[in-house]
């Protein structure tokens, strides 16, 4: 196993493995579906993602990072600035497309039907941040290596990347509440859950904002970020309208359910 995957899986478990501790020593919310079938059902679909971009992602952002770099490929490899100037603005512009991408892929109703495997989930908890479908991971995958190629980032840039994104996003979608005076703080920087949680409110007006997974900068400069949910956050319902039968979001539908015919 190459030592950046070795480096992203490890310190993604320990993140994982710290943010379902917390929850279950002090759980924000109770939902309406175990949350033994869900984490099972979110860490399979994470587990068959992981399987496809082995397959199917050519050795991953990394690999496009290494190649820019051995030919000489891409912006920073052919300007001359310091390290920390391309380093900087790399993960800006990375993390940045990332907001935009999340974005494109509520608007565009072929994409919505691929995240909404993400959205029509039950509760909200550290899992809900690996519950993707393989085709949106894959077409996220296959976007990041043509901005790494373009940018000619270097590996260890995307490396750090890599590792911040995934950290956040199971941060940000744990079922825990950090005190308002914290949460405030931490909000002028970092998407908490309160702030993240409201994304997957099944009100749309809601479900169309905070739609970052690290910072919360591009929400309030372009225009996107709500501070509370409408019902409040016990009162807040999560999901989608569509689908709120725990036994209709078992592993093997949340695999078809972007092919099936009533998917708004």
């Amino acid at each position: 196993m190459e030592i950046d995957l070795l480096i992203r899986f490890g310190i993604f478990l320990v993140v994982l493995f710290l943010m379902l501790f917390w929850e279950s020593r002090k759980p924000f919310r109770y939902f309406v579906q175990s949350k033994i079938q869900r984490n099972a059902i979110n860490l399979a679909l994470m587990g068959v993602n992981f399987g496809v971009l082995r397959l199917l992602s050519g050795g991953g952002a990394i690999f496009c990072a290494e190649y820019a770099m051995a030919n000489d490929l891409g912006l920073f490899n052919q300007v001359s600035v310091s390290l920390w100037c391309s380093a900087s603005i790399c993960l800006i512009v990375l993390d940045f497309a990332i907001y935009l991408q999340h974005i494109v892929f509520h608007k565009v109703p072929v994409l919505w039907r691929l995240h909404k495997v993400h959205h029509c989930d039950l509760g909200f908890d550290s899992t809900t941040g690996v519950r993707f479908h393989a085709i949106e991971i894959l077409l996220s995958m296959y976007f990041k290596m043509i901005l790494v190629l373009l940018l000619g980032a270097t590996p260890l840039v995307v490396l750090i990347f890599e590792v911040v994104l995934n950290a956040c996003a199971i941060f940000n979608h744990g079922n825990v509440q950090i005190p308002q005076r914290w949460d405030g703080r931490l909000r002028r920087v970092l998407i908490t859950p309160d702030m993240h949680r409201i994304h997957h409110s099944t009100n749309p007006l809601e479900t169309n904002s905070n739609y970052g997974f690290s910072v919360s900068w591009w929400d309030r400069i372009c225009g996107t970020y709500r501070e509370v949910p409408e019902l409040g956050q016990n009162g807040m319902e999560i999901g989608t309208k569509q689908e709120r039968v725990p036994e209709n979001l078992g592993f093997t539908r949340l695999l078809t359910l972007p092919f099936l015919s009533v998917n708004r």
